[in-house]
């Protein structure tokens, strides 16, 4: 039966970085190298301090950081698994809430803001709206099963919701209460470096690669109700799109 530690390597007790940062640097390679599988069970913390001749405190530290950075998930009652990464179809006009309940993920929110105010000239341009028009703006960490996955900075227009606090979990179902859910949506993705202000509210580097995705959300009768720019974490998430051609 091969061992934890023939998978991912021993530890260096002479080694110049600490050992739960060895630890948590051969767990991170071993993860992305494919060795360790998406949704494969880690021994309990116990087995792998005496395997690797460690404190347990050592462990949880490396394994606390590695959750941090979203390769590693805990399940409350079942032990910690490696972490499945999220496929994001531009094929489905969906929330995120809608996309992590589809993958049997446990969707949450950190508000950092919610407020109203007065459009400002890119919100009145991007929603086609009037000078002095309400607008409502959400700004939020968004989690699965309690790792940091994205930064969403949505606004939509005042016609589309009674108050900003009529948004408790998802927009959409928000705006679907309201008969005011977008049918249809325009996206542009590329790729960005986090600001040290984004990578410490995701819990990765600063400058790590990311993934920024700017939509307008639109009614049936044409009219904007969303404008939203939602950075991905670049570790977490692959983008898919179905691809076809007419037969002439």
């Amino acid at each position: 039966m091969t061992s934890f530690s023939q998978i991912i390597g021993r530890l260096d007790e002479q080694g110049r970085a600490p050992l739960y940062q060895q630890l948590q640097r051969a767990l991170r390679d071993a993860i992305t190298d494919n060795r360790l599988a998406a949704d494969e069970a880690l021994p309990p913390e116990r087995d792998l301090a005496e395997e690797f001749k460690v404190s347990r405190i050592t462990v949880r530290k490396a394994l606390d950081a590695l959750v941090g950075e979203g390769l590693l998930t805990r399940r409350q009652g079942a032990g910690t698994f490696v972490a499945s990464r999220v496929e994001k179809s531009f094929s489905k006009l969906s929330s995120f809430s809608e996309d992590m309940l589809s993958r049997g993920r446990k969707p949450e929110s950190v508000w950092l803001s919610r407020s109203s105010g007065l459009v400002s000239p890119e919100e009145s341009m991007t929603l086609s709206l009037s000078p002095g028009a309400l607008v409502y703006r959400f700004n939020r960490i968004r989690y699965a099963d309690g790792a940091p996955m994205a930064l969403e900075y949505a606004t939509v227009p005042g016609f589309s919701l009674p108050s900003e606090t009529a948004v408790e979990e998802s927009l959409y179902e928000a705006l679907d209460r309201h008969a005011n859910r977008p049918v249809r949506a325009l996206q542009r993705l590329r790729a960005v470096l986090f600001t040290a202000e984004k990578a410490k509210l995701l819990g990765v580097a600063d400058g790590s690669p990311g993934l920024l995705i700017e939509r307008r959300g639109f009614l049936k009768d044409g009219r904007p109700v969303e404008f939203t720019q939602s950075y991905y974490r670049g570790d977490a998430y692959d983008f898919v799109a179905e691809l076809n051609t007419s037969a002439s």
